[in-house]
C-alpha cells in the first residue's frame, strides 16, 4: 500500500516554500460520492491551524504530490478539498482496512501542508460465492464433530462490512462453526452433529447464507450437496490443525518450505495419503507456493518479496485413495522474512525531474525542491540517510515523510546560471546499499542589476555649423540580465540649455544609443553643454542608471571682423589732424570685433590702398600713425583702405575707407588716443544734471526774494473787495483819470519789464522784472512791455500782446480803489493813451532823480487796439526824468476827474510818491 502512497509531484519553476512550517490535516469521504463533492475548505483548516495566507495572492494552495489525483483535487483559488470523480473505495483499495489518499500542498505563505483523506467504505457489495453449488461427500462412518472447511464467501467491502457470518438451513444432522482468518477474513466448517446412515438417507441438500455486516445486512447464499458415502475405517490426520514457518524473500525457486505429514492406518489405498492445496487458496498464492501431492513438500515457485506480501496462508487438505475417504485439513502460515535486497529510491519532486528552476532571488532558507526518499525493506533494511554531495549553495533538511532542499546561500545568476547537485541515500543494511540522483539546478533571472554604462562620462568635439540630424557619438550600456530585464532603452533626461529644452538640440535612439544634432551648433552662443542619458531595462520594476555627455563645440572662422573704430558711416571713416603733426602722430586708432576665438579671432590690420606713403598702420592694436610731416603745400586729404583680417585657416577680413583731412585750426600736440563716447555722454549728463541744479536753487531764491516784496502791494486786497460789490450793466468809458496806478519800488531800475495781468483774484501775482512773456497766471489781456536795458543806453520797447483764456475772466483794472468786473465793457481814452506813447517817443534826452540826463538809444512801438470785451489792465511806467515826471503828472492830474484829483493831491505831492504812482 505504501506503494499507493508514492505520488507523481508537480512543483513550479519558481516556487518558494518555507519549510519551517509543517501541518498536517486529517479529513475523510464516503465512497461512490459524486464529481465535485466537497471534502473540506483546506484553506479554512489551515489558516486555524496557522498558515499566514497571503488574501492578495490569486492562488492559496499549489499542490505539490497527490496519490491520487483523478480521484481528488484542491482548487487553488479557493483552497477547497473536491472530488474529480466518484470514488470506489473496493476498486481503489480492496480489502484494506484503511483507503487512504494523500496530497501534499504548498501555499503561497511558504509552508507546507500534509493532508490525509480517508475513503469511508459503504455496505454497497453483497457477499457472493465462487461456485453456485457446494458439493461434499461424507463417508458414513464420520463421527459427530467432523469438520470438513467450506468456501468462503467473498464480499469486496471491508471491515464490518464485510463477510461476518455464516447461516446453514435448520436440520439435526449438519452445523456450521464460524472461524477468522489471520488477515481477518472469516469462513464457515460444516460440523456433523449426529451419526450418519447411508441406508436411511445417502443425500442431504441445505442451503449456506454469508451475511456482511451491513444495516440492514446484505447476503449471499449458495447450494450446499451432502453424499453420504459407505465408510472407510479410517482418515488421514495430520499432527497438527496449523503450522507457521518462515521464509526469505528472494528464495530461489524449489526452496522447500514445510514438509506435512497426514497418517491413515488403512493399508493399501485406503492409507494412501494424497495433499493438495484447498479451493479457499487463491491464485497469487498458487503462483508462490506448491504442494507435493504424495510427500507433502510445500516449495517456493515464485518470487518471494517481503515489501508484497510478507504472510501467506495455505490451506492444505490430506485425503487416502480409499472409497468414502474422510480429507483432513490444516492451515500453514507462511511468514517472508525481509533481507535487504531494496536500495534506496530517490524522487525528485518537480515538474521535470531532470531539472530544478530556481529564481536567483531566492533567499537562504527556501525550499527549491522536495526529494523523497523511499526503501521498500524493512527497520534497518529500509532506514534511509540522505546528504548532498558537493560544495553548492544549498542543503538538505529531512523530514519524516520526505526531504527538502534548501537555498544556503546567496545566488547570483550572472556569476553561476547552474548547479548539478547529488543526492546520496544510504540505507542501514546489512551490506548496506546506497543510491544517488543527479539534476541540475539551473538559476533563473531576476531583475537585479541595473543597466551599466561603459563609462560614466562621455565627451564628444564637434565643429560649429554642423548639420542638422548629423550623428555625434553612440552611448552604451549593459545589462547582464536576461530577457527583458536584460534589454536596455536609452532617453535623454529633461534639461535646460540656454533657457531651451535639451530635446531641441540633441536626440537619442531609444535602441542603439546613437545621438544625433537636431540643430546646427554656433560656438559663438554656446561653446559647450551637457545632458545626462538614462538607460532603462525592460523588468518590471524596471532599473535604471545614467551617464552624462559633454558636447564640446569647436569653433569655426565663420565670423568676418567688425570694424567698430573709428566709427564708419557706409564704410568710411573721417579723421582730422592737425597740419602740422609731426611724424608718428597718432591719427586714429582701427579696431575691429572678431566672435570667433583663438586664431580665428585673433585680428591683425594692414593697409592695402591709398596713401601708404604718409602712413603706417600697427599690425596688432591698429594704430596708425604719421611717417612724414605735412607742409603748406600738401593736399589738404588722404585716403586709406584699412583692412582688419583673422588668422583662420580661411581667412576672412573687412576693410573700410578712411580719409584724413589736415586742419589748421587743430592743435599740433598728439591725439591722446580715440575718443571714448560713453565717457563723453556721461560727462554731458553730469553737467546737465549739475547745470540744472544750479538753476533750479537760484530760481527758488529769486522766488522767495520776490515774494517778500509782493506783500506791500495792496491790489490783491482791492481786487477781493470786489467780488462783494453789484456789478453794472451800463457800458461805461474809462480814462486815465480812472487808472489807479500801482506803485513800484524806485529802486528797480536797471531793467525792468511791464506787464499787466488779470490773475490777481486768484493767486498772489507779480512779475519778474526780468521776463519776457508773461505769467502762467494771465488769463486775458493786452499787455504793454517796458524794457530799460541799461543807463547808457536806455531803450523803451513797448510791446503789445493779445491772449485769450478760457477760463472765468478776473478783474482787470483798479479805478478809484474798486476793482472792475471783466462782465462790463470799458474803453480808454485815446487821447490819454496816445500823449502818453508820444511823451515817451518825443523825449529825446530823459533825466533821473537827480537830473542827470539819458541819451535815448531807441524805441519800439506796438500797435494798440481795443476789445470790446478786453480792456487795458494797467499801465507801469518807469521814468526817472523830471521833467517828464512833472510834465505827466500834471498832465495826468488835470484830466482827472473829480474823486481822481483829490486822490492824486493828497498821494503824490513830491517828487518821489509822484514816480510811485507813475
Amino acid at each position: 500500500m505504501e506503494s499507493l502512497l508514492l505520488p507523481v509531484l508537480l512543483l513550479l519553476a519558481v516556487l518558494w516554500t518555507q519549510a519551517a512550517a509543517l501541518i498536517n490535516l486529517k479529513y475523510s469521504v464516503e465512497e461512490e460520492q459524486r464529481a465535485g463533492t466537497v471534502i473540506a475548505n483546506v484553506a479554512k483548516d489551515a489558516r486555524d491551524a496557522g498558515f499566514a495566507l497571503d488574501p492578495r495572492q490569486a492562488s492559496a494552495f499549489r499542490v505539490v504530490s497527490n496519490s491520487a489525483p483523478h480521484l481528488v483535487d484542491i482548487n487553488p483559488s479557493s483552497g477547497l478539498l473536491v472530488t474529480k470523480q466518484k470514488i470506489d473505495r473496493d476498486l481503489l483499495c480492496r480489502q484494506s482496512p484503511k483507503c487512504i489518499i494523500s496530497l501534499e500542498v504548498m501555499s503561497s505563505s511558504m509552508e507546507i501542508c500534509v493532508i490525509k483523506v480517508e475513503i469511508k467504505d459503504l455496505n454497497d457489495n453483497a457477499p457472493s460465492f465462487p461456485a453456485a453449488q457446494i458439493e461434499l461427500e461424507i463417508s458414513e462412518a464420520a463421527s459427530p464433530g467432523t469438520r470438513i472447511p467450506l468456501d468462503s464467501a467473498y464480499d469486496p467491502d471491508s471491515g464490518s462490512f464485510g463477510v461476518q457470518t455464516y447461516e446453514l438451513t435448520p436440520n439435526e444432522m449438519f452445523g456450521l462453526e464460524i472461524k477468522t482468518r489471520g488477515d481477518g477474513s472469516r469462513f464457515a466448517e460444516l460440523v456433523v452433529e449426529k451419526s450418519l446412515d447411508r441406508e436411511t438417507q445417502s443425500h442431504y441438500s441445505f442451503r449456506i447464507t454469508a451475511l456482511d455486516g451491513g444495516d440492514p445486512p446484505r447476503l449471499g447464499t449458495v447450494g450446499l450437496n451432502i453424499k453420504v458415502t459407505d465408510s472407510n475405517d479410517n482418515n488421514p490426520v495430520f499432527g497438527e490443525s496449523t503450522y507457521t514457518v518462515s521464509v526469505p524473500e528472494n528464495s530461489p525457486p524449489n526452496t522447500p518450505v514445510i514438509r506435512l505429514n497426514a497418517s491413515d492406518p488403512d493399508e493399501g489405498t485406503n492409507g494412501q495419503v494424497v495433499y493438495s492445496f484447498y479451493g479457499y487458496v487463491n491464485d497469487r498464492t498458487r503462483e508462490l507456493f506448491q504442494i507435493d501431492p504424495h510427500s507433502g513438500l510445500v516449495t517456493v515457485t515464485g518470487a518471494l518479496d517481503y515489501e508484497e506480501g510478507h504472510v501467506y496462508e495455505l490451506d492444505v487438505q490430506a485425503k487416502d485413495l480409499g472409497p468414502n475417504s474422510i480429507p483432513a485439513h490444516c492451515k500453514v502460515t507462511v511468514s517472508v522474512l525481509d533481507t535487504n535486497d531494496n536500495p534506496p529510491v530517490i524522487n525528485l519532486l518537480s515538474v521535470n525531474s531532470e531539472l530544478v528552476e530556481v529564481s536567483e532571488s531566492a533567499p537562504p532558507g527556501y525550499v527549491i525542491a522536495l526529494v523523497r526518499v523511499s526503501d521498500r525493506d524493512s527497520g534497518l533494511n529500509g532506514r534511509v540517510q540522505c546528504r548532498l554531495l558537493g560544495n553548492v549553495p544549498f542543503r538538505l533538511q529531512e523530514y519524516e515523510s520526505f526531504s527538502t532542499i534548501l537555498v544556503d546561500g546567496r545566488l547570483d545568476r550572472e556569476q553561476h546560471d547552474q548547479y548539478n547537485l547529488t543526492i546520496q541515500a544510504r540505507d542501514g543494511g546489512v551490506p548496506m546499499l546506497q543510491s544517488a540522483k543527479s539534476f541540475t539546478v539551473l538559476i533563473t533571472d531576476e531583475n537585479d542589476n541595473h543597466p551599466h554604462f561603459s563609462k560614466p562620462y562621455y565627451q564628444v568635439i564637434v565643429q560649429e555649423n554642423n548639420t542638422p540630424g548629423a550623428y555625434l557619438l553612440s552611448v552604451s550600456a549593459r545589462d547582464p540580465d536576461l530577457g527583458l530585464n536584460g534589454s536596455v532603452s536609452y532617453q535623454i533626461v529633461p534639461s535646460q540649455v540656454r533657457d531651451m529644452p535639451v530635446f531641441t538640440y540633441v536626440s537619442i535612439n531609444p535602441n542603439s544609443g546613437d545621438i544625433y544634432a537636431l540643430r546646427s551648433f554656433n560656438h559663438e552662443q554656446t561653446k559647450a553643454f551637457e545632458f545626462k542619458v538614462l538607460a532603462k531595462d525592460g523588468g518590471l520594476p524596471s532599473l535604471q542608471s545614467n551617464a552624462t555627455v559633454r558636447v564640446i563645440i569647436l569653433d569655426v572662422n565663420d565670423n568676418t571682423p567688425v570694424i567698430t573704430a573709428p566709427p564708419l558711416i557706409n564704410g568710411t571713416a573721417e579723421v582730422y589732424i592737425p597740419r602740422n603733426s609731426g611724424i608718428g602722430y597718432l591719427v586714429t586708432v582701427v579696431k575691429a570685433d572678431d566672435y570667433d576665438e583663438g586664431e580665428n579671432g585673433r585680428v591683425t590690420y594692414d593697409m592695402t590702398e591709398g596713401d601708404r606713403g604718409f602712413f603706417e598702420i600697427d599690425q596688432i592694436n591698429g594704430e596708425v600713425r604719421t611717417t612724414r610731416t605735412f607742409g603748406d603745400s600738401s593736399k589738404s586729404s588722404y585716403e586709406l583702405i584699412v583692412v582688419a583680417h583673422d588668422h583662420g585657416k580661411t581667412s576672412l577680413s573687412a576693410s573700410a575707407l578712411v580719409l584724413i583731412y589736415l586742419s589748421p585750426a587743430l592743435d599740433a600736440q598728439e591725439s591722446m588716443g580715440s575718443v571714448n563716447l560713453s565717457l563723453i555722454f556721461i560727462i554731458a549728463l553730469g553737467s546737465i544734471a549739475g547745470i540744472l541744479f544750479v538753476t533750479m536753487i537760484f530760481v527758488a531764491i529769486k522766488c522767495k526774494r520776490d515774494n517778500k516784496e509782493i506783500r506791500t502791494y495792496n491790489c490783491r486786497i482791492a481786487e477781493y473787495s470786489y467780488g462783494h460789490q453789484k456789478k453794472s450793466s451800463k457800458k461805461k468809458k474809462i480814462s486815465k483819470n480812472d487808472i489807479r496806478l500801482v506803485p513800484r519800488d524806485v529802486e528797480e531800475t536797471d531793467k525792468m519789464n511791464v506787464v499787466s495781468c488779470s490773475s490777481l483774484t486768484s493767486s498772489l501775482n507779480y512779475f519778474d522784472y526780468h521776463q519776457q512773456t508773461l505769467p502762467l497766471g494771465c488769463r486775458r489781456s493786452e499787455s504793454t512791455f517796458m524794457n530799460v536795458e541799461n543807463q547808457n543806453t536806455r531803450a523803451n520797447h513797448i510791446y503789445h500782446h493779445s491772449f485769450n483764456s478760457q477760463g472765468p475772466q478776473q478783474p482787470d483794472l483798479i479805478i478809484n480803489g474798486v476793482p472792475l468786473p471783466e462782465t462790463e465793457n470799458y474803453s480808454f481814452d485815446s487821447n490819454y493813451v496816445n500823449s502818453r506813447a508820444h511823451l515817451i517817443k518825443s523825449s529825446s534826452t530823459f533825466k533821473d532823480l537827480e537830473g542827470n540826463s539819458l541819451k535815448d538809444s531807441g524805441h519800439e512801438e506796438s500797435d494798440q487796439t481795443d476789445s470790446e470785451h478786453d480792456v487795458q489792465r494797467s499801465l507801469y511806467c518807469d521814468t526817472a526824468v523830471n521833467d517828464v515826471l512833472n510834465t505827466s503828472v500834471t498832465s495826468m492830474g488835470s484830466q482827472m476827474p473829480d474823486h481822481g484829483k483829490d486822490w492824486f493831491d493828497v498821494n503824490c505831492n513830491n517828487r518821489l510818491q509822484r514816480t510811485e504812482c507813475l
